[in-house]
């Protein structure tokens, strides 16, 4: 931990993640991506955050200065689209909340439904193991939001990143099932973890090299052994 404290490096992702997220809160703009991702790796989402957090490729401590960051982000983009569009009568400024006719739990399912199929792609399209990737990943993951969008949108306005969530919450003084948008997508973040890191694609990793990483943010670089019999993938140091 205090390892990174001490890096500028590590600033400038906290840095990026926070302008991003006001970015990506205000516009919009899946490219951002492209912009900040060799910086920060662009996570924009705490459920992301958290997913790569299980996978063991960030440490806790950047785990948090990101979230925080993607917080405060999402707070000031909201702010400031509020102060542009205070003259519109019923503005809602974005904030989650469950349609009519959809009950607290239906709401959590569909939160973690559209984050699981979210966190699933960030995992698959960054897996820094697969030789076979092509195309744009931010494209891929843009998509996967579009698509998160278009399950979730009718009925709990497609909360699937908590920090854009509370930006609204907070700046309209309104936390109605506000719980729903942070506790769904953080399960199927860890869900998409556990199907991608245990079924889909296990890591070998021993359980020293996960708290080395969450400790002290120091990742391993691997080589991509496929078992030609089960298709088990392994994560071996070079």
């Amino acid at each position: 931990m205090a390892s990174e404290f001490k890096k500028k490096l590590f600033w400038r992702a906290v840095v990026a993640e926070f302008l991003a997220t006001t970015l990506f809160v205000f516009i919009s703009i899946a490219t951002l991506a492209q912009s900040v991702g060799h910086i920060s790796g662009a996570h924009l989402n705490p459920a992301v955050t958290l997913g790569l957090l299980l996978s063991c490729q960030i440490s806790i401590f950047r785990a948090l200065m990101y979230i925080i960051a993607q917080c405060v982000g999402a707070i000031v983009a909201t702010a400031i689209l509020s102060g542009i569009t205070s003259s519109l009568t019923g503005n809602s400024l974005g904030r989650n909340d469950l349609a009519d006719g959809v009950n607290s739990g239906q709401g959590l399912g569909i939160e973690i439904i559209g984050t699981l199929q979210l966190v699933l792609c960030v995992l698959a399209t960054t897996d820094r193991r697969r030789r076979d990737l092509g195309g744009s990943a931010p494209l891929a993951i843009g998509l996967s939001v579009a698509l998160g969008h278009l399950l979730a949108i009718d009925y709990t306005g497609c909360g699937i990143n908590p920090a854009r969530s509370f930006g609204s919450a907070v700046i309209t003084h309104n936390f109605s099932n506000h719980w729903i948008f942070w506790v769904g997508p953080f399960i199927g973040g860890a869900l998409a973890v556990l199907i991608y890191d245990f079924i889909l694609a296990p890591r070998s990793s021993d359980l020293t090299d996960r708290v080395k990483v969450w400790t002290s943010g120091q990742v391993e670089e691997y080589d991509l052994d496929a078992d030609d019999i089960n298709s088990r993938v392994e994560m071996k140091p070079k």
